[in-house]
């Protein structure tokens, strides 16, 4: 675990993850991380072109993505650099976005263990007593260790 403030953490990961993701890059050009505490975190992002499905609102595929993205960051959030791999996902869509909406994100981790991390993810769109659910999921993780990543004698 780091030294860093739950902010810091999730900014530091999200820097280092978007570093090195093609994905990430191209459907989350404007993403802000808004606030971070122990264990969760908010973030925004207009919705853009790139999330868009043929019929003009926001790809399913997109929510998927940000409910495993949110859920590493939730991680994060507790001072873990390396979130893990997912092991699974599942996302109740429940209403939808077109291009322009911003995207609110809440990634809560409800339990991060030495080897499973479980998290649940909130997106809405709107502000303030104005917003409602897109999607909410939740997502498990495998949590790959510092020292398991090291070569055994």
């Amino acid at each position: 675990m780091s030294g860093k403030t739950p902010l810091e953490s999730v900014q530091a990961c999200w820097e280092r993850v978007s570093a090195n993701s093609p994905v990430y890059n191209f459907f989350f050009t404007g993403m802000k991380i808004v606030s971070a505490e122990h264990g969760s975190m908010v973030a925004s992002i207009p919705v853009n072109g790139n999330m868009i499905n043929s019929k003009g609102g926001l790809h399913g595929s997109v929510s998927a993505t940000i409910v495993d993205w949110a859920g590493g960051m939730a991680i994060a959030s507790t001072g873990l650099e390396k979130t893990g791999l997912s092991t699974d996902i599942h996302v109740s869509y429940v209403s939808t976005a077109k291009e322009g909406d911003v995207l609110t994100i809440e990634g809560k981790a409800n339990k991060v263990g030495r080897n499973m991390g479980f998290t649940t993810v909130t997106i809405y769109k709107g502000t303030g007593d104005q917003q409602s659910v897109v999607a909410h999921g939740t997502h498990t993780k495998y949590i790959l260790r510092d020292q398991e990543s090291k070569p055994q004698p």
